[in-house]
């Protein structure tokens, strides 16, 4: 192979003019840790999630090219998320397999560290959290997560999930008001 070839097809080498790997360096560390986020909440294990975003991030990379620009960065991260951890949740893998619980919090606390009482506290109240998210239908789940965690606007929602605004609106009501019922149930 000589120097003039180019790189073969799988490389993950963005075909756009005017690429930066430093932008996309920049892209990257302005959403990585809401993309983290985003697959946490949407898959509820944290090393699922590492390998998530960084999954999201390598397809990014790739179809850089692709990226039509209609939309922000984020928003277009945040499909591919959505994308991703939906095939995750669909495949046999993510259904029949049961993770343990990262006990690390217990062991070793540092000086300043808040209580173990308060620490578990809070972690009680985030599966709580956790599991009535899970028990609402996955459309409602979606809008919870994008307009009260992501911050997103009800046209940024419209736009990722394919609804008009005014849908996105009244089923957000909607699913605010399943969240608190079934919220309360788990006290």
């Amino acid at each position: 192979m000589t120097a003039a070839a180019s790189p073969p097809a799988a490389a993950p080498t963005p075909a756009a003019p005017g690429f930066d790997d430093d932008a996309f360096a920049q892209v990257y560390t302005e959403n990585v840790q809401a993309v983290y986020y985003l697959a946490l909440r949407l898959l509820g294990n944290s090393a699922q999630a590492e390998d998530a975003a960084h999954d999201v991030f390598v397809r990014a990379y790739r179809s850089w090219d692709r990226f039509r620009r209609e939309a922000s960065v984020r928003t277009w991260l945040y499909r591919i998320t959505l994308n991703l951890c939906q095939n995750l949740q669909r495949s046999w893998h993510q259904r029949h397999i049961l993770t343990g619980l990262d006990d690390s919090l217990y062991e070793n606390p540092s000086p300043g560290a808040p209580s173990p009482l308060r620490v578990l506290e809070t972690r009680e109240l985030g599966q709580r959290i956790q599991q009535t998210l899970e028990a609402l239908p996955e459309e409602y789940r979606l809008l919870l997560l994008l307009v009260a965690d992501e911050k997103l606007s009800y046209q940024e929602v419209a736009g990722l999930t394919g609804q008009t605004t005014d849908a996105v609106r009244g089923k957000l009501h909607r699913a605010r008001r399943a969240f608190a019922t079934a919220f309360a149930r788990t006290a």
